[in-house]
């Protein structure tokens, strides 16, 4: 049997209808297409965090439960005293934990679409049904659809991303209030984009028993690490936590993160700076002739392209050095659709003259 039949007799249908997650190679470009802070340590920083490196035993295993860390990230992220953190290799690994978990025969997976591309991927790793629900021309929810789909769909998980992933909005308060109160199952609240919106659910953690939240430390300039953290009520979270695997935390990551959070002033400074660089961006963007832009409280702008086409225009950024992220091959609401990540002062006018060059 050739490679080609085993493959077709061994690999599910569905996953080989996926097409990979593709990350583009951004070498020598102006990179803002992952929602990636721009700005750097100071050198002080720097080295400071490279001594305590230095002293950390790599013959050894990491502290496989990040005991140190969970508390400092607890505090850290105002996490209520009576709930468990748990943590994973970004925000993409306690996603396919959290799946994991509850994935049995029949099981659905529910979230408003468009939304993060990773909650219906790992639904489709695990053999789980995805249900998207699409979101109203404004981005908002369409609560009628979503209420509908949950009692006809009993989803064991809902993915709600606060802020949404494109579309930088927030969703009604009152309105995920009501979705999390409804849903039979898990609902999760993403809030990867926290440090730009300022608003959270962290605080209603126990005062809804099924609710849990998660947070990245990706976008607050630590990507590198890939860390993501997962908080809610400890009976939940040990159950869940057993499907996680042994040492997923390196001990490089813990000491880093650990150091970070000693200096969360900073972390924070530039969480302010990049704010007022968005604001900044949009207003640029809005003043362009055939662009329309949507207000964002993430750290990335979603904009529309009018007369030229959006796949031209993302070519001719790129010709030009800049790289962005094009979604008009989602179709739907994203066709002609673009998203920027907001960079530095100086990255953004480079992007804006790029742009205005590509129109």
């Amino acid at each position: 049997m050739s490679s080609e039949k085993k493959v077709e007799a061994l690999i599910r249908p569905e996953i080989r209808a996926l097409k990979a997650y593709h990350v583009p190679d951004a070498t020598g470009l102006i990179k803002l297409d992952a929602m990636e802070n721009p700005y750097s340590w100071p050198e002080a920083v720097r080295r400071e965090w490279l001594d305590v490196l230095s002293r950390v035993g790599l013959n050894r295993y990491p502290d496989p439960e990040a005991r140190v860390l969970r508390r400092r990230l607890q505090a850290a992220l105002a996490v209520p005293a009576e709930m468990d953190v748990m943590l994973g290799n970004g925000s993409d690994e306690l996603i396919q934990i959290v799946l994991m978990a509850v994935s049995k025969p029949g099981a659905v997976v529910l979230a408003p679409t468009p939304t993060f591309v990773m909650y219906q991927m790992v639904a489709v790793f695990l053999g789980m049904k995805f249900v998207g629900v699409p979101l109203q021309q404004d981005f908002s929810l369409d609560m009628a659809a979503m209420i509908k789909a949950v009692e006809q769909h009993n989803p064991a998980v809902i993915f709600l991303a606060y802020p949404n992933n494109p579309t930088g909005n927030l969703f009604s308060r009152a309105d995920v209030a009501q979705l999390i109160e409804k849903t039979p199952g898990l609902a999760v609240l993403d809030e990867a984009y926290h440090a730009f919106a300022g608003q959270s659910f962290m605080d209603q953690l126990g005062k809804r028993d099924n609710l849990l939240v998660l947070r990245t430390l990706s976008k607050q300039g630590l990507a590198g690490l890939r860390l993501g953290v997962l908080a809610g009520p400890a009976a939940w979270l040990e159950e869940i936590n057993k499907v996680r695997l042994p040492y997923n935390i390196g001990s490089l990551t813990q000491a880093s993160a650990e150091f970070a959070l000693t200096h969360l002033a900073l972390l924070e400074e530039q969480a302010r700076q990049i704010r007022q660089d968005r604001e900044q961006l949009f207003q640029a963007l809005s003043r362009l002739s055939g662009i329309h832009a949507w207000p964002s409280l993430a750290n990335f702008i979603l904009f529309r392209t009018g007369k030229r086409e959006a796949d031209h225009v993302f070519e001719s950024l790129r010709a030009q050095g800049v790289l962005i992220k094009n979604l008009n091959g989602v179709g739907g609401m994203l066709k002609g659709c673009l998203r920027v990540t907001v960079g530095t002062p100086e990255e953004n006018s480079a992007f804006l003259k790029a742009l205005e060059a590509a129109l």
